[in-house]
């Protein structure tokens, strides 16, 4: 048996690969990973944010961004495109493109049969090496679910807000904003 080397990259080579890339790809420690396309309630739960993120934020200090803003935290190398995240304040922005945020203040993730362990478990790890998170966000694209944890005074994160009920909401408490349920699943099919 003979062994696969695997290629490992730069991050100057991953930036370079990703700005002419028309797909797009995370990174972490030298390792290149094509990410896997969205679903029809993916697609439609990271739309409904952002029109009910997007309309609460207007005229205030916040914004909302989708999917297509990619993420690097310096602290474990990852440069990666949550689904939707909540940026307070002035962009840090990597290098002087306006395409790479240092200090997202929410992240979303819309968790799917693909994606939910990693999103759930080792991402959420990676995310708390952001100084400038304060609450990470996940929604069930599978079934009515959606969790809210945010990070306390002393560091340590906590479950803070969660629904399993279509009738329910979740706090999004860093912006003040309460989501409803009913709102972020608007339009989905064949929940679980």
């Amino acid at each position: 048996m003979t062994a696969i080397a695997i290629k490992m990259y730069t991050q100057e080579e991953y930036l370079e690969l990703e700005r002419a890339a028309e797909y797009k790809s995370e990174y972490y420690r030298g390792e290149i990973f094509a990410m896997a396309g969205a679903g029809l309630n993916h697609t439609q739960i990271k739309e409904n944010l952002s029109v009910e993120v997007g309309a609460f934020l207007k005229g205030k200090q916040c914004r909302g961004l989708s999917g297509d803003m990619r993420v690097h935290i310096p602290e474990n190398t990852l440069y990666t495109y949550p689904d939707y995240l909540i940026v307070c304040g002035k962009p840090e922005l990597l290098d002087g493109r306006k395409d790479t945020l240092l200090n997202p203040s929410v992240i979303v993730e819309i968790l799917s049969p693909s994606t939910e362990g990693y999103d759930q478990g080792k991402k959420f790890h990676f995310y708390q090496g952001l100084k400038s998170l304060v609450e990470y966000v996940l929604i069930d694209s599978q079934e009515i679910g959606a969790r809210v944890y945010r990070k306390g005074s002393e560091g340590i994160w906590f479950l803070s807000s969660e629904s399993y009920d279509i009738e329910g909401s979740i706090e999004i408490g860093h912006i003040g904003l309460t989501l409803k349920m009913v709102d972020i699943y608007a339009q989905t099919e064949d929940l679980g």
